[in-house]
């Protein structure tokens, strides 16, 4: 596949390392390497040293799979907001054929599965991605815990109001005081 790369295993901010780890794309197996991740991206190398490298931007959803009737074996489940399989030629239209649904708006989406030989890793492999995904927050994400879309309480301007509450009694609540 064209999107295979030599490169070097990443050497800094390495929170798990899987050796042993078949990848899997789209239902295809890219062989046995070692999956790397690691603070700044998820890469995955042969021991020849071709493999690949995602940014955790594009890793939409991550997940331990141990549905064997989905998927054969247990795996870490990566969905990644890019195209990585060959294009596919497409037959031309013939005259007078319109195009039905275009999908120029629709983002390309690719399955990873990453299936270690020792099962047990999988919950190590699951936390190490929350971890360094919680490293790179999707700037687009507008369920964001830092957004608040209330009004601002200004502490400054509510310093000095004096509330006396009296004690009220059932049914008496005209009675009731707030000083100002």
């Amino acid at each position: 596949m064209s999107f295979l790369k030599r490169f070097p295993p990443p050497a800094e901010g390495v929170r798990h390392q899987q050796p042993d780890t078949e990848a899997v794309l789209a239902g295809r197996s890219l062989g046995a390497g070692t999956l790397y991740i690691a603070e700044s991206r998820l890469s995955w190398l042969e021991n020849s040293g071709v493999g690949f490298s995602l940014d955790y931007p594009t890793i939409s959803l991550h997940a331990v799979s141990r549905d064997l009737n989905a998927y054969p074996w247990e795996h870490l489940y990566v969905m990644v907001n890019a195209k990585f399989e060959e294009e596919t030629k497409e037959a031309p239209m013939t005259e007078g054929e319109e195009e039905e649904d275009s999908d120029d708006d629709v983002e390309p989406i690719a399955e990873f599965r990453f299936v270690p030989s020792d099962k047990s890793a999988l919950e190590a492999m699951f936390t190490a991605m929350c971890e360094c995904q919680a490293l790179h927050p999707d700037p687009d994400d507008e369920d964001s815990d830092n957004d608040y879309e209330g009004e601002e309480y200004d502490v400054e301007a509510h310093d000095g109001m004096e509330v006396d509450i009296a004690p009220v009694v059932a049914g008496q609540f005209e009675d009731a005081e707030v000083d100002h």
